[in-house]
This record gives structure tokens, C-alpha cells and sequence, in this order.
């Protein structure tokens, strides 16, 4: 069982920035990659950032040069700075991982985060 805790979610007016963290918890071998995905109501969840195992990054066009997705040193916790905050980056953010539960298992598996609502108001 692995469960992917999300926080600094909140309310903020535009050009404010905030930081999303991601803790994962639980057992299992190691996470292979995390990002960040964001919905908003009547539309399908759309990448934000990801990182690999190797540090490398990917974002969507719309937050490039705003948002800077890392990973902590033992590559359990993922985090979203989110700089230049716009009214359109209003979303639930959901945090992402592919996790391999176990050495002798090759298949990794994706899981979700329960969401932090993310809030940018005039």
C-alpha cells in the first residue's frame, strides 16, 4: 500500500506564489518517477510537471518559466513551486507517482494523491 499525501494548497491572488509538497508513505521499493497533474470542473486532468529518477523535468507549456517541479534527496517527496501564479492556474493539483513495490517485481504501478485545491483570486 503506498499513499501520496498532498499540502500548501490555499488561497492567493495573482502574481503570489505558493509551494505544493508530496510525501509518499508506506511500503514499497522505490519511486521511479513523480509529478504534478491538475484538474478544474468539466475538464480532464492535464500534466502540470513530471521528474524522473534521473531529474529530468517536463512541463506543460502554460506554466513554463513559472512553476519548478523537484524532488528531495531520498526521492520520496515531490514539490511544486508555483511562482507568478495566474487566475487560470486554478485547479485541484494531484500529486503522482510510479512506484515499484518490490526488487523482485518489474512492473511499476501509478498512484494518486487526494488533491490540493489550489485558488487564485483578485
Amino acid at each position: 500500500q503506498v499513499q501520496l499525501v498532498e499540502s500548501g494548497g490555499g488561497l492567493v491572488q495573482p502574481g503570489e506564489s505558493l509551494r505544493l509538497s508530496c510525501a509518499a508513505s508506506g511500503s514499497f521499493f522505490r519511486i521511479d518517477a513523480m509529478g504534478w497533474y491538475r484538474q478544474v470542473p468539466g475538464k480532464e486532468r492535464e500534466l502540470v510537471a513530471t521528474i524522473t529518477t534521473g531529474s529530468s523535468t517536463n512541463y506543460v507549456d502554460s506554466v513554463k518559466g513559472r512553476f519548478t517541479i523537484s524532488r528531495d534527496n531520498a526521492e520520496n517527496t515531490v514539490y511544486l513551486q508555483m511562482n507568478s501564479l495566474k487566475l487560470e492556474d486554478t485547479a485541484v493539483y494531484y500529486c503522482h507517482a510510479v512506484v515499484r513495490p518490490s526488487l523482485v517485481i518489474p512492473e511499476a504501478y501509478n498512484f494518486w494523491g487526494q488533491g490540493t485545491q489550489v485558488t487564485v483570486s483578485s
